[in-house]
C-alpha cells in the first residue's frame, strides 16, 4: 500500500504523533512526499522523530501544544493557513486511557480530562480545519477509533464513551461533507503495542499485539487522493 500512495506536494497535520501509532504515520506520509506537521505534548519525543524524518530526506515541522489548550487550537487552522498556505490532511490520532475503575466511583476531573483529550479536543481541530481541507483539492480527515466504542469493557467507561462519541461526530460531519471533495473517517486500529496497552495491561497484554507499522497502511489508504470512502470505520484487525 504505502508504495501506491503519493503524498507529494500535501500538508498533513498528526496528533499524537510524538509516539506510537502517531510516529508511525508521521514516518510513512513523510515517505510518501508530504510535509508532515507534527502535534504531542513532549517535545523531546517530537525532535527525535523530527531527526528521524529529516534523514530519511523527509520535512516536518514541530508544534509542541497540549490538546487541551481549547483556545490555542482554535487558532491552528488561521496559523496553518499562514505558515503554509493551507492543510490537505489531518489525523486525530492521539487518545488519552483515563484511569480504570468503577464508573460510580471515578474521579469528575479525570473523566473530563479523558473527553477533553479524546473527544473535544477533535471537534475543536475540526471546526477549525474545516475550510482548509474543504479548499484541498483532495482533504483528508482520519481519527483514530476503538473497537471499544463498539464493544464496551468494565472499567473502562471513559474511554468506550470517548471513542463511541467520537465516531457519531465523525460520521454526523461526514454526512454533512457528503457532496465536498473532502473525506473523513475513522482508523478501528486493534489492539496494538502501544504505550496505552502497556499503562492498560502493566502485566503485559495477554493476547497477540499488532505492531504500530501493521496499521500505517490503513491511513495511507484514507490519505491517498482515491480514498472513496467517506464516514467509515476501516477495522485493521
Amino acid at each position: 500500500m504505502s508504495m501506491s500512495v503519493d503524498l507529494s506536494g500535501k500538508t498533513a497535520l498528526i496528533t499524537g504523533a510524538s509516539r506510537g501509532i502517531g510516529a508511525a504515520v508521521a514516518k510513512a506520509y513523510a515517505k510518501a512526499g508530504a510535509h508532515v506537521v507534527l502535534m504531542a505534548r513532549t517535545v523531546g519525543a517530537l525532535e527525535e522523530l523530527d531527526d528521524e524524518i529529516q534523514q530519511a530526506g523527509g520535512q516536518a515541522t514541530l508544534i509542541p501544544q497540549d490538546l487541551r489548550d481549547f483556545e490555542k487550537l482554535d487558532m491552528l487552522g488561521p496559523a496553518l493557513a499562514e505558515k503554509f498556505g493551507g492543510l490537505d490532511i489531518f489525523v486525530g490520532n492521539a487518545g488519552m486511557l483515563g484511569t480504570l475503575g468503577p464508573l460510580a466511583h471515578s474521579d469528575a476531573k479525570k473523566w473530563q480530562q479523558v473527553m477533553d483529550v479524546n473527544l473535544n479536543a477533535n471537534y475543536r481541530l475540526v471546526r477549525t480545519l474545516d475550510p482548509l481541507l474543504q479548499a484541498s483539492d483532495a482533504g483528508r480527515m482520519i481519527f483514530t477509533s476503538s473497537k471499544l466504542a463498539q464493544e464496551p469493557l468494565a472499567y473502562w467507561a471513559a474511554y468506550c464513551t470517548s471513542k463511541a462519541a467520537l465516531e457519531m461526530m465523525v460520521k454526523a460531519y461526514a454526512a454533512e461533507t457528503e457532496k465536498t471533495n473532502m473525506r473523513a473517517n475513522l482508523v478501528d486500529p486493534g489492539i496494538v503495542d502501544t504505550a496505552m496497552i502497556h499503562e492498560a495491561f502493566p502485566g503485559g497484554y495477554p493476547g497477540e499485539l499488532l505492531s504500530c507499522e501493521d496499521v500505517v497502511p490503513a491511513y495511507l489508504e484514507l490519505a491517498s487522493k482515491d480514498c472513496k470512502k467517506h464516514g467509515a470505520i476501516v477495522c485493521v484487525s
